[in-house]
């Protein structure tokens, strides 16, 4: 337990220092981004009014030469004869100008703004993709990752993610024959093999060593037949003893299944999923929450959570209980049930006691009853085929029994 407490504390410590530098990168990035986008803005901004104030210049120029030119016009008009015809001439002439003007400055306010639109879109789509709160999430999904989430789990929720991506599974179960390729070597010898069986020296030795070989065989299968079944109790003896040294114990066994189905399966990281599902667990099964107990246990806990709840009911006995305290879990044995391997865990919670009817009184125990109540968890390694389908792609973990080894009262 000191070694875990100390190694307990090595690993916090370790995840405030990470969690720290995270927090000091996040805010240095957001800070540079943020300097550049007002560097940005400001060269923007300057080169947008310096474009404008030329833009009025020249627009302003433009119709100054207008008047100038409409005034010599009309001078020119009232000394002719035709003083109707020069008057038509030089409204005609002032339209025309007044709007070449107005296209001149239409051409300079477009021209201006489509230059400087590149740099101010670009401006807003850097302030718009750096925006603070896209490095606050970022930065507690970091945190949040690294001080609650296991290995296991970060593998659960990634194939939870891949398998929300819909595709069609195959179905087809058609073997194919892959041709293989023999060294030069092996086919020589299978070559030389060959050349030797046909020669007439090889037959003549095998037609009388054959009988020989198959006699021997026969006889040895009759020997090892005796063997096994003799009852001979020095050779029962024997073979037991030969079993206890040679044979794979239980818990080999069921680790090699475990392996199988979860190569990357740790001893560590299932223990704390475990002591996680502990207090959901308890208090679903005494409230007989039934949805809650389908995300940790099989059905056969489910129908047995059922029951009591139901028997219980009946008789008016309704629990209060209250979970105060549970212990770090240990892992007692390891086994195989037929084909499906089993983690028994062990561990103890410290809760009140309380009984009440259904009117709500107190029958047993009370708020201040308090208990050491100790559990043995049988936790099974489920089949593809008896999880959801969005489940089966990850070794899922299902409470298959679990039992109360003892109950020691504290006041």
């Amino acid at each position: 337990m000191k070694e875990f407490s100390e190694k307990l504390t090595g690993v916090k410590e370790d995840l405030k220092v990470r969690t720290k530098k995270t927090a000091e990168t996040i805010y240095k990035s957001v800070d540079e981004v943020w300097t550049e986008a007002e560097a940005t803005s400001k060269k923007v901004t300057a080169n947008v009014k310096e474009k404008m104030s030329a833009a009025t210049e020249e627009v302003k120029e433009s119709f100054r030469s207008g008047k100038e030119d409409n005034s010599s016009c009309r001078d020119g008009s009232s000394e002719s004869s035709n003083h109707e015809g020069s008057e038509a001439s030089s409204h005609s002439d002032d339209k025309s100008k007044h709007g070449t003007s107005e296209y001149t400055l239409f051409n300079k306010l477009r021209s201006t703004l489509s230059s400087a639109s590149p740099l101010v879109s670009g401006a807003f789509a850097k302030l718009r993709d750096t925006r603070v709160s896209t490095f606050a999430k970022q930065g507690y999904e970091i945190v949040k990752d690294e001080l609650s989430a296991s290995s296991s789990r970060k593998k659960k929720n990634y194939a939870r993610h891949a398998s929300a991506t819909t595709f069609e599974k195959s179905t087809r179960t058609d073997l194919v024959i892959v041709p293989t390729k023999n060294s030069i070597f092996s086919e020589k010898w299978e070559a030389f093999k060959n050349k030797m069986r046909g020669h007439p020296v090889y037959k003549r030795v095998n037609k009388y060593t054959k009988p020989v070989v198959t006699v021997g065989q026969e006889v040895a299968e009759d020997v090892r037949e005796r063997w096994e079944t003799s009852d001979n109790p020095v050779v029962q003896k024997i073979q037991d003893l030969n079993e206890s040294i040679f044979e794979e114990t239980a818990t080999a066994v069921s680790f090699r299944e475990i392996r199988q189905r979860d190569p990357s399966f740790s001893l560590s990281d299932f223990v704390g999923d475990v002591q996680e599902t502990i207090k959901p667990v308890l208090t679903a099964y005494s409230k007989g929450d039934v949805e809650t107990l389908k995300k940790y246990c099989t059905k056969e806990v489910i129908e047995r959570c059922k029951g009591e709840r139901q028997a219980y009911a009946s008789q008016g006995i309704f629990f209060d209980h209250k979970i105060l305290h549970i212990s770090d879990a240990d892992v007692k044995e390891t086994k195989m049930m037929g084909s499906v391997p089993i983690i028994i865990v062990l561990f103890q919670t410290q809760q009140i006691y309380c009984v009440r009817d259904r009117e709500g009184r107190v029958t047993e125990g009370g708020q201040d009853t308090i208990q050491t109540v100790f559990y043995a968890w049988a936790m099974q390694l489920m089949d593809s085929d008896e999880v959801p389908e969005e489940e089966s792609y990850y070794p899922v973990w299902r409470l298959r029994e679990i039992q109360q080894v003892g109950i020691k009262a504290l006041i």
